[in-house]
């Protein structure tokens, strides 16, 4: 199946058509779509926070696990959410320069939890040891790539 198809497939699937004849519907999966980010956002932000050396009475061993879950179920309900709001009007998503942006950039984030978590400095970090320079430039990374996320994702209705 070419991309053409694959877009029409995707604009014609059960909850793509419910989203469109139902403005309830939208602004409900909107609505949801919103929380997951702000979940991410607020949990993330604060464990980078932490990371870098703000909020010192909140231990890391604390912080960093509860955090950690929180930031994944709001990326999981942000992605699904995104996912469908997408396959409402897929071809002018993909036609959105800001839209494929905000991809790139989530891709990058993304990308940049993997290397976090995979780096023993990390868990050693969250298990209450010193935080490395490694550590504190993979923050200041991730609060950089969320937010410009975030700000390509409002610049979509812009565009």
């Amino acid at each position: 199946m070419d991309l053409a198809g694959l877009v029409a497939l995707l604009g014609s699937w059960p909850g793509a058509r419910w989203l469109q004849s139902s403005g309830t519907a939208y602004l409900l999966i909107n609505a949801m779509h919103v929380l997951g980010i702000a979940l991410l956002l607020g949990s993330i932000l604060v464990l980078d926070f932490r990371l870098l050396g703000g909020l010192r009475s909140v231990p890391l061993t604390v912080l960093g696990p509860l955090n950690a879950r929180v930031a994944a179920c709001g990326v999981a309900l942000a992605l699904t959410t995104g996912f469908w709001l997408f396959t409402v009007q897929p071809r002018e998503y993909l036609g959105n320069p800001a839209f494929l942006i905000k991809l790139g950039l989530v891709a990058l984030a993304l990308a940049n939890v993997m290397v976090q978590h995979a780096n023993p400095a990390y868990a050693r970090a969250l298990a209450g040891a010193p935080v490395s320079a490694g550590v504190r430039a993979s923050a200041v990374a991730s609060v950089l790539l969320w937010l410009a996320a975030l700000v390509a994702g409002r610049w979509i209705g812009f565009v």
